[in-house]
């Protein structure tokens, strides 16, 4: 049973499933919604991270699990899918946060399994958890997936195929995925979350090949102060809680840019 303070958090009762959650900014909104009510169920890789996330949260009261393994093989959704509903009950929101960056260069001097991979990880992984959870969405007729995407998929970059291919996908992938459920109360979002320094944004800076194929991304990163990205992190974590609550859901199926005047938008969605 829910204290009264606990039901008017807006995502009190939720069950929530986030991939790429042990650092980042898949940690940061893991926390958050847990703090708000949810909740959650981690995935990523690397189970010490996930164990260290996972005690940070019910330290401040939440409560948590954390399912280690590879986001792109189908066995680790059916088993985070399987381990949340036990727990938690049936996933009502999904956040499909994992991604890595891929291999930077010409589309002829790259490794094609290395930007394969980033299709893995990126694309598959998303439709492997969204695969998992969106029967038990439609059984129940409610819930909300948020997709973190990038700008990099709104318009070709060159040397940079793997990650701009990937998110494009994810855009038209979240469009398609809302058109065909929202008819069963379900809503899915396509959210770019800002530039924010996590690790893999320190990565790409110290790679010599993003050094050499895309040397102003890097510089955009290296330019970025702790505070623009400790802004844009928490913008991103408020505005996942709101997609979450159903605030946003006029705006299902689009791409949401952080810094974007949301009600505005959704007014116009609803109009």
């Amino acid at each position: 049973m829910y204290t009264t303070e606990a039901r008017m958090r807006p995502l009190s009762g939720h069950s929530a499933l986030i991939t790429g959650a042990g650092r980042g900014i898949g940690k940061a909104v893991a926390l958050r919604l847990a703090a708000e009510g949810a909740r959650v169920t981690l995935v990523s890789r690397t189970a010490r991270q996930l164990e260290e996330t996972v005690e940070q949260i019910r330290h401040a009261g939440g409560d948590a699990l954390a399912v280690a393994g590879d986001v792109s093989d189908p066995g680790t959704a059916r088993e985070a899918a399987s381990a949340a509903r036990a727990r938690f009950g049936p996933v009502s929101l999904l956040i499909n946060n994992a991604g890595i960056p891929g291999p930077y260069g010409p589309i002829g001097a790259i490794d094609p399994l290395e930007w394969w991979r980033a299709q893995e990880v990126n694309v598959l992984a998303a439709v492997l958890f969204m695969h998992a959870v969106i029967p038990g969405m439609r059984e129940r007729r409610t819930g909300r997936i948020v997709n973190i995407v990038s700008s990099a998929g709104l318009d070709p970059v060159p040397h940079l195929s793997a990650y701009s291919v990937s998110k494009s996908t994810i855009m038209r992938l979240t469009a398609t995925v809302d058109l065909e459920s929202r008819g069963a109360g379900i809503r899915a979002f396509a959210l770019h979350p800002g530039t924010i320094t996590t690790d893999m944004a320190q990565a790409t800076i110290g790679s010599p090949d993003a050094q050499r194929w895309v040397p102003e991304g890097v510089a955009m990163l290296r330019n970025r102060t702790p505070e623009d990205s400790a802004k844009d992190l928490a913008r991103c974590c408020d505005v996942v809680v709101a997609l979450g609550a159903g605030r946003y859901d006029s705006l299902g199926g689009r791409y949401l840019d952080l810094w974007w005047d949301l009600d505005a938008k959704a007014r116009e969605g609803a109009a």
